[in-house]
């Protein structure tokens, strides 16, 4: 095994034992909530963040933006998901071992971990997650990128990834999630208007007990025709007679 460079010539290594040296300085019972937290925890928290934007967007604004935040919140766990593919082949060809297998001294939180460490699944994962909420809401989308950011430290401290697995996680959750979220948006979104107008399934994009307006024509439904008022037309005949 290699030991850590002393001339500071590779700041991943550098940084990698600056980071999980200080789950050497922390107590057992710390460093087992943050091997909890990294490995479990902020993914399941993730999860929650996005239950909770899905019932708070159902019940608040028009029924345009119910149906716009709800085509970013299921667009968000796809994205994720579409990520985790991606990352495959790129595991395969950069084939980078994981960190403590290179660099002597790792205080390795979770053990287990035979796979390659290019890119990180958790930051993928998380950041995916993240920027797909940041589509459908601003404040719920703040709030879980802060716990992707999290997430990225977590593997560090964890001492099963290298700060670059991380930031190359975050890069690939973050170009999924936005550069596809037209295309995916522009089918979500009439997907879930239709939904929307249905009887059954309408709880899924609106709450029935919902304030605010329910424009018709946000979801492709014809205005209703007030009746007991002149139309434009009859104001005109009367301004010509």
């Amino acid at each position: 095994m290699a030991v850590r460079a002393s001339d500071g010539s590779n700041p991943d290594v550098g940084l990698l034992y600056d980071i999980n040296g200080l789950a050497k300085a922390a107590p057992p019972w710390f460093d087992r909530a943050v091997g909890f937290v990294g490995e479990y925890g902020i993914p399941l928290l993730l999860t929650l963040v996005v239950l909770w934007c899905w019932w708070t967007v159902r019940r608040r604004g028009t029924l345009t933006d119910s149906v716009s935040a709800v085509a970013g919140l299921v667009w968000a766990p796809l994205a994720a998901g579409i990520a985790l593919l991606v990352n495959v082949p790129i595991r395969g060809f950069v084939e980078r071992p994981r960190p403590f297998r290179d660099h002597q001294g790792l205080e390795v939180l979770v053990g287990g971990k035979t796979d390659f460490s290019f890119v990180s699944d958790h930051a993928t994962l998380a950041m995916a997650l993240a920027v797909g909420l940041f589509i459908a809401h601003r404040g719920f989308g703040l709030a879980a990128i802060g716990l992707a950011l999290a997430e990225g430290f977590a593997r560090v401290y964890m001492g099963v990834h290298y700060p670059t697995d991380v930031i190359g996680g975050f890069a690939l959750g973050t170009a999924v999630a936005l550069l596809l979220a037209p295309l995916a948006l522009g089918v979500l979104t009439p997907l879930l208007s239709a939904v929307a107008r249905s009887g059954r399934g309408a709880w899924l994009v609106r709450s029935r007990g919902a304030a605010g307006p329910r424009r018709a024509e946000t979801v492709g439904l014809p205005e209703p025709r007030l009746s007991g008022g002149p139309t434009e037309e009859t104001r005109r005949n009367d301004l010509a007679a």
